[in-house]
């Protein structure tokens, strides 16, 4: 969990700035690799911003130790995997799959 206040992020090239470190972070040098971003998109996209104040998580490893309730407990895992690229339908032919794509080991 993440607490602070968010702000929204004003002004074109500071919009276009974040959108960037975003994008690039969760996929380097993607961003380069897509369309330009049009005026008519950048205005209709609200770019929220956050200073982070306090963060919390739950960690634990191995299994619970509570031994006092007869009820069934244990571990459920959970896991975020990238999947295969699944290519929009209307994508033109001979495009090749994005280097930054590379990086992720991908079925």
């Amino acid at each position: 969990m993440l607490l602070g206040t968010p702000d929204e992020v004003e002004g074109s090239a500071k919009k276009l700035t974040h959108m960037k470190v975003f994008v690039d972070r969760l996929f380097p040098g993607r961003w380069d690799e897509l369309r330009a971003v049009s005026t008519k998109e950048l205005k209709a996209t609200k770019v929220m911003g956050m200073e982070i104040d306090e963060a919390s998580a739950k960690i634990r490893t191995g299994p619970p130790a509570d031994d006092e309730l007869p009820i069934r407990a244990g571990v459920l895992p959970l896991r975020t995997v990238i999947g295969a690229p699944e290519p929009c339908p209307r994508l033109q032919q001979g495009i090749a799959r994005p280097g930054c794509l590379n990086a992720f080991k991908l079925g």
